[in-house]
Order: C-alpha cells, then structure tokens, then sequence
C-alpha cells in the first residue's frame, strides 16, 4: 500500500495537472473576450457601447490586457510560476484589467463586471483552502473602487453603489460555490492518479513475474506475432530471434505449425494432450507445447506454454524403469545362459584345426555378436536399475571409423553403401563407449532396414558434425528411405511401438533412453528430398565457450 507521502505526492500531481489545463482554458477566455470587446467598441462607434467615457483608456486597457493574457498563455505553456503566485497573479490582472474597464465605460451600470465572474471562478478552483475568498475579496475590492473613482470622475451617482453590492456579492457566491467542487475535483482526479500508479506496478510486477518464471511461456497475437515472451522461452527458441514483434515462423516453423494445428482443431481444449513436439533452438532438447486461448474474442490471442520434455521425462523415468527392470530381470538369465552357450561353443569351434580361414572368420563373428548380445542385457539391466553410466572421453572420428569398420564386417555389408562424412578429425565427446556403441548400432540397423526405396540399394551416411548456431557436436545417421509418416513421428521413440512385421519396437526406445542417461539427445528430422536423420546430440559441458572448429560441416 502507499504511504501519506506517496498520496500526497499524487494529489498534488494530479492538482497541477488540473490546474495547468483551466488555466489554458481561462487564458483563451481572455484573448477571446478582448477581441469581442474591441470589436463591439469599434461597431458601435461614434457612440461605443463600452468605453464611451474614456474611449483612449479603454482601448489602452484592452491592448494591455491583451499583451498580458498572451504572456500568461505562453508562460502557462512553460508551466510557469508556482500555483500560489500562478493564482494570485491572474487574480490581479483580471480584477485591475476589468475594473479599469468598467471605469473607462461609466462604473457598474456598463455590466462589464459579469467578465469577472469566469476568472475567478477558474482562479477559486486552483485556489486551496479560504484562498478562494482571497480571491472574492480581491474582485469585489476593484469594483468597489472604480465605483468610487467613477462617482468622484462624475461618471456615475450614489445609486449603483447597490448595484456594485449585488456584484460583489454574485463574485463571493461564485467563489464559495468554487470551493467544495474543487476539492472534489482534485480527490478525483488523484484518485484516478493513484489507479494509474497502482495499474502501472501491476504492470511491472506482472512482467517482473512473466519474466522469471521457471515455465516459458510466450503469447501470440492473431497475425503469428510474439507479443511476450519471458526469459526461457527465449532462451528454448533462441535468444537473437524469439523477441517481442518476430514472427513465430520465422523463429520456430514447427511451433507455428503446431499452433496452426490446434487453431483449425475446434473440438481441441487447454489442457488436452498436446499434439506434437518440436526440438529447442540448440538442438538439444525436446518440447512440447500446450495452447490456450486469451479472452473470447475471434481470434484471440494465444498464450503458449513450453514444456521440456527432458524435465517431463525425469518424472515419469522411475516407473518406466522400474517396469523395465521386472522385465529384463526375468529373461536375463534367460538369454545369459544361451548366448554364453554360444558364445563358448564358437570358441571351441575356432580352435578347430580343421576349419579354413572363412570359417574361421565365421566363428570369429559369433562370438563378437554372443560379447555385443552379452553387452545390451548388460546395458538394459544398467538402464533399469538407474546405474550411472561410464563415459570415457572419445576421440569420435576414429570411434566411428572403427565403428564402421565393425558393423560392415559384422553385418556383411557393402561399405561403399555405409559412407562416413568426418568434418574435423577432433572432434570429442564424454559418454559410455558401449551404451554409445549400443546406440548407433541400432539407428544403423533401423537405416539399412528401412532406409531403401524399390528397385534402389540402400545407402546410409553416418555424419559427425556440429549443430548450427549452438555448436554442439552431434551424430547423424541419414538414409534416402521414404522416412517415417507424421502421424508416427511422435510415437517411434515408444517402446513397443513399430510399423514392421519382424521389429519388436524397443531398438528406438532403448537408444533414446541410454541417450538420456549420459546426457544426449536423441532426435528424428525428416530429410530434405526424402528419408530419414537420426540425430544424437551429444552432451558437453565445454560446449558454451568452445570455438567451432574450421571445417567443421554444420547442419
């Protein structure tokens, strides 16, 4: 709440502010009054109807009162002097002025005294207090002496003193009938002061608020227009583009397609499943946005609100492994005691001395396969009992050199059909070597699988390279297939999910999870011209201030 002072402050602001406007309204009064009055003098010559007595004083008095209404005017502009002396200033002028005039026309019998009543109307308004009858008094004062002056010139008898009585007492009605609606009007116009001052801290409090809430949030008018915009969901969009007045598909094409989306779905409410999902500007992170309306009005404003699915993930990430772990604790037995099985018949069979150099290689293969099966049970059982990871730091050209090496050879594989682009031979990262085997094994799997069109062979590039903007480096494994349809866009990461006759839908699930638990991101972009890009962003904590490399490709 404010204090007295803070009160006081505002009425006497809101006072001047009123006082500065009636005083523009009482100086065009005057200069209006001086040409009216001239002009009726000069009509109605040889015989004026004012200022016959002293015809050279009257028009002397209106070119003087004309001069000082004009610096009045100028100097109320200026909002210059103070309110006292702004007061008792025109207060003498129009009682000298008008009373000269009087003078000048024959006394009170001219009725040129009924001009004083506006201007000290005006003046008991600005007036605080008995300063008003101040006022009154001053008027009445000037009357009754030109009355005197006019009797003693002459110009008039004893007879209008009663009528100069009835003047002055009209003037002290005027001043005192003044007095309590300017005390209304200055309590309401501070009042309306103090509604302002009060709207304007909402204001500022609600964008203090806006601004440093944990949630990102933004509002979009009807043309796509970001309007607000709070500090994190600038920072998710992009922190040089996402600002107030950009077009929301310039900074985010898909978020305007989800909106676009959620405005044609007329039976779609705030708070219903949101329908899709986009990655952050740093490529890193996972969003969804939900929608609502702002007010009832068509169209109306949209207020967004952007969810990391990364936060939304960590809440829900006990109960998926703790399913996870019930059931990869009853088949890894299961599956241990066969693949060892294997694992060590392949051995004996190796040390045959019977077996040629191709069946040797065979056997060589299934035993590397029995140590990889031998390794995702590993990595399931970690995943589900939450073990942290083992990263290692990875020099990533010669890990995926390696890695190429191996899967064509494991798989029988063209390598002329698995092409790998390195842009700079330095590039590194900190992650599990065999969870980031793990990942990139299956995301090749899933290419070579369904990455081919008919009649065409299938080729996958494996692409190590750095995110735009952001520089974060990343994996990409890319195909020319015919990609995965929108509809399924948003469910290939779940588990089970698959379009396939002979996949059982966890190869996705279990990459983007083992992804998650050594800080990467897994992500899926239909390519241009066709197919499909897996992208693993990886996580690096030196990522912020590290220099991109020069030839470096960036996506």
């Amino acid at each position: 709440m404010s204090s007295q002072a803070d009160v006081a402050a505002v009425g006497e602001r809101s006072q001047t502010d009123l006082g500065w406007r009636i005083v523009g309204l009482i100086n065009l009064y005057r200069l209006l009054a001086v040409v009216v009055m001239i002009c009726v003098h000069l009509l109605t010559q040889p015989v004026p109807a004012f200022g016959s007595n002293l015809p050279r004083l009257f028009r002397g008095v209106l070119l003087l009162y004309f001069v000082l209404a004009a610096l009045l005017a100028f100097a109320g502009r200026s909002h210059w002097p103070g309110r006292r002396t702004l007061v008792l200033t025109h207060a003498l002028i129009d009682a000298g002025a008008i009373s000269l005039l009087m003078y000048a026309s024959g006394g009170v019998a001219s009725n040129l005294g009924i001009l004083l009543v506006i201007p000290v109307g005006s003046m008991a308004l600005l007036a605080v207090g008995r300063e008003a009858l101040v006022i009154a008094a001053i008027a009445a004062l000037a009357i009754l002496a030109q009355q005197i002056a006019s009797q003693l010139a002459g110009f008039c008898g004893t007879g209008d003193y009663l009528l100069a009585g009835v003047m002055g007492a009209i003037i002290f009605l005027v001043a005192a009938s003044a007095w309590p609606v300017a005390s209304r009007l200055r309590e309401s116009e501070a009042q309306v002061r103090r509604q302002e001052v009060d709207l304007a801290n909402l204001a500022q409090l609600s964008q203090y608020i806006v601004q440093r809430l944990r949630e990102s949030i933004l509002v979009v008018d009807p043309t796509d227009r970001i309007r607000l915009i709070n500090e994190s969901a600038a920072e998710m969009l992009g922190d040089a583009a996402a600002v107030p007045g950009a077009l929301l598909g310039e900074v985010s094409p898909r978020l305007l397609y989800l909106l676009t989306t959620w405005r044609t779905s007329a039976d779609l409410l705030p708070g219903e499943q949101p329908l899709g999902t986009f990655s952050a500007a740093d490529g890193a992170r996972i969003v969804e946005a939900h929608f609502a309306a702002l007010g009832a009005v068509e169209p109306a404003p949209v207020l967004i609100f952007l969810e990391d699915t990364g936060t939304l993930a960590a809440r829900v990430q006990q109960s998926k492994l703790a399913a996870l772990g019930r059931l990869t604790a009853s088949i890894a037995h299961e599956i241990r005691n066969p693949v060892g099985a294997m694992s060590h018949a392949a051995q004996l069979l190796g040390e045959s001395t019977h077996l040629g150099a191709e069946d040797l290689r065979m056997t060589e293969i299934m035993r590397n396969n029995a140590q990889r099966v031998s390794a995702i049970v590993d990595n399931v059982l970690r995943l589900s009992r939450r073990d942290p990871p083992r990263p290692e730091r990875i020099a990533l050209a010669e890990w995926c050199a390696r890695f190429r090496e191996e899967y064509c050879a494991t798989t029988q594989r063209d390598p002329a059909r698995f092409q790998l682009q390195v842009g700079a031979p330095d590039l590194e990262t900190t992650i599990d070597p065999s969870q980031l085997h793990q990942i990139v094994w299956n995301l090749c799997d899933n290419a070579f699988l369904h990455g081919g069109r008919d009649g065409e062979q299938v080729v996958v590039e494996l692409l190590l390279a750095r995110v735009a903007r952001y520089g974060r480096v990343c994996l990409e494994v890319a195909d020319r297939g015919a990609g995965v349809a929108l509809p399924d866009v948003e469910r290939i990461f779940e588990p089970f999910f698959t379009r396939g006759t002979h996949g059982t839908g966890l190869g996705l699930f279990l990459a983007r999870e083992l992804a998650e638990i050594n800080g990467a991101t897994l992500l899926y972009e239909a390519r241009k011209g066709g197919g499909s890009i897996f992208r693993l962003v990886f996580a690096d904590s030196t990522r912020w201030s590290a220099v991109m490399l020069p030839g470096t490709p960036v996506l």
